[in-house]
């Protein structure tokens, strides 16, 4: 409990300079909202009416004031209203959660189904020929980019089988399996080399010629010894993309329309909405901060050898 509230008071500061530095870096952009949404409409306005626009939204203020009048709001759980369709960020942020959690939700469950058993496989079956099989998909998976995968994975499941509808007009378990298991492709491909070199690891080790001199079965070494010592590894693995895919994959979104917060950013990033960014923002910290310190505590309860701050 203690170590929780160090790392809590910790990262704190962190919150607070990543507010500073997305609001600052948005503003020096090179453009505002102002000026891209009257570029939109096509029709010749003149200045007058730019800085008006410009004053009703509290863009002609000073960059600090603009900042701490936006963090003192925020603080009050008060995000603001987007520019462009003046609705209120959180509620229109929220409206967007359930599509990302979802998603993120099922490609993890895919991830994990794919890579922690084909990774204890090839590692138990080092050299052979299943080892290379499944080495050879794993260097092919690492190296197609997201949105290849999805073009085959739309062309071959949607377009030649017809099994899945090609974009995601509604949030469903149908239409979410294109855009997971297109994320999920590129994470087992990673994981499993990762699962595979910790268990090798492991299998070198002292402990598991001691286990197999006494006659343990190697079914129970495997699961019970060597797979709970390499749960430190994974859970890394997993905490890194799952805060990633909470905060939105934005190229997958967009190619299946799916209705996360990653296309949700991407359109807000192209139109200035400075609101509504500043909420994604905020909300890819968290999560990271959340997800980090949720695994720094599990790593002391899988693995006791490990005593974060003890010598």
């Amino acid at each position: 409990m203690k170590y929780a509230l160090k790392r809590i008071l910790q990262l704190i500061p962190i919150l607070f300079a990543i507010t500073f530095l997305s609001f600052g870096m948005m503003r020096l952009a090179g453009s505002d909202v102002v000026e891209q949404k009257m570029l939109n409409t096509g029709a010749a306005v003149s200045q007058q009416v730019v800085e008006n626009a410009k004053k009703e939204l509290g863009l002609d203020k000073p960059f600090l004031v603009q900042y701490f009048t936006w963090l003192s709001n925020l603080l009050k759980g008060d995000m603001g209203n987007s520019y462009l369709s003046g609705k209120s960020v959180f509620d229109t942020f929220i409206s967007k959660l359930p599509a990302t959690l979802l998603l993120a939700l099922v490609s993890i469950v895919l991830t994990i189904i794919i890579s922690i058993p084909l990774g204890i496989v090839s590692a138990v079956y080092q050299n052979k020929v299943v080892d290379y099989i499944i080495r050879f998909f794993s260097f092919l998976g690492n190296s197609m980019p997201n949105f290849f995968v999805s073009l085959v994975l739309i062309y071959i499941l949607a377009i030649k089988l017809k099994l899945f509808p090609v974009l995601s007009n509604s949030i469903s378990v149908k239409t979410v399996v294109l855009p997971a298991l297109t994320l999920a492709i590129a994470m087992s491909a990673k994981y499993l080399r990762q699962v595979r070199a910790t268990v090798l690891d492991e299998l070198s080790k002292d402990y598991i010629l001691g286990a197999k001199a006494r006659g343990v079965k190697y079914s129970t070494t495997l699961f019970k010894s060597v797979l709970r010592a390499c749960m430190v590894t994974i859970i890394t693995l997993l905490a890194i993309s799952i805060g990633s895919l909470l905060g939105g994959t934005a190229i997958v979104e967009s190619i299946f329309i799916w209705d996360g917060v990653g296309k949700l950013a991407v359109d807000s990033i192209n139109m200035r909405d400075y609101p509504m960014i500043q909420a994604y923002v905020m909300w890819m910290a968290i999560i990271y901060v959340l997800v980090n310190l949720i695994a720094d505590l599990s790593y002391r309860f899988l693995d006791p050898r490990i005593r974060l701050g003890v010598k």
